[in-house]
């Protein structure tokens, strides 16, 4: 399948006219369908209005009904993947206001349970002191104060108990100095403090030794429901089953070669005392 952003936004509408048509030429009704896939007519409906963007499965399950076979088959599922695949620019948000940001990710956190951050080269808002937050959006023009007291507002979910959180970090994204020398210590210190909350697991890959993986990219898991990956220019936003499991694996793996507990809080503190000696 090419990949073509211009295409995400109408890909819904091509999957939605595809289905209706596949189910009408097969001479079966809204009803008859739903019945046989264990759905209400209403989902149907949506589904084939555009309203819905259907997981793979119902489409699976919908493909099977009808008895559709490849290679008309491969092409629908190639749509929904596409249809369940968003592309969130930077500068389309920017001209939105990077408060709308905030709020999207305020509701996102609200619904969901067990998060999983991989964060590459920079420390997530939930992590970041308020230096941090404002140096992280310096470079975007006009008045952000909306948006930052969003994001300061956003570290209280870490206190849910009812929700998990765990953070891996690169070595390059805690020691980057985006900061000046003594507020990177205080950022490091703040990383220890979090890293004691009890449904919070906030773990250091150490550049040492050897790591036979490459990332790419920051990337966050959201349940089983969502990731989301960050890129130069901007986010792909994944509901596909597929896509959020192969993430979650390639978490599983980069976790395994994190440090935990008291052995990251050591890190923390040595790189804490580095920065504020170059203070001196």
């Amino acid at each position: 399948m090419t990949f073509e952003p211009a295409r995400l936004g109408q890909s819904r509408s091509d999957l939605a006219e595809a289905l209706r048509s596949l189910r009408k030429r097969a001479g079966r009704t809204q009803t008859w369908l739903a019945r046989r896939c264990s759905m209400s007519q209403t989902k149907v409906s949506n589904i084939e209005s555009g309203k819905l963007t259907p997981a793979v499965v119902d489409v699976e399950l919908i493909l099977e009904a009808l008895g559709v076979d490849d290679p008309a088959a491969a092409q629908i599922l190639d749509l929904v993947r596409t249809a369940n695949t968003e592309w969130q620019d930077h500068w389309s948000s920017r001209r939105r206001g990077l408060d709308k940001k905030q709020n999207e990710l305020g509701r996102l956190e609200a619904v969901a349970t067990e998060f999983r951050f991989f964060l590459l080269s920079a420390i997530t808002g939930l992590l970041a002191t308020p230096d941090y937050v404002r140096a992280s959006i310096a470079d975007v023009p006009g008045d952000q104060s909306k948006t930052i007291a969003k994001k300061l507002e956003r570290p209280s979910v870490l206190y849910d108990s009812s929700k998990s959180f765990t953070f891996l970090l690169m070595e390059q994204a805690v020691r980057w100095p985006l900061l000046p020398p003594l507020a990177m210590a205080v950022q490091l210190d703040r990383l220890a403090s979090v890293s004691r909350i009890p449904n919070v697991r906030l773990g250091v890959i150490p550049l040492a030794g050897r790591i036979p993986e490459m990332p790419l990219n920051t990337f966050r898991v959201y349940d089983r429901r969502l990731a989301t990956v960050e890129t130069g220019t901007g986010a792909l936003i994944l509901r596909d089953h597929r896509d959020v499991n192969a993430y979650r694996e390639d978490f599983e793996r980069y976790e395994s070669y994190a440090v935990f507990g008291d052995e990251c809080r050591e890190l923390l503190n040595e790189w804490s005392v580095l920065f504020t000696r170059q203070r001196e």
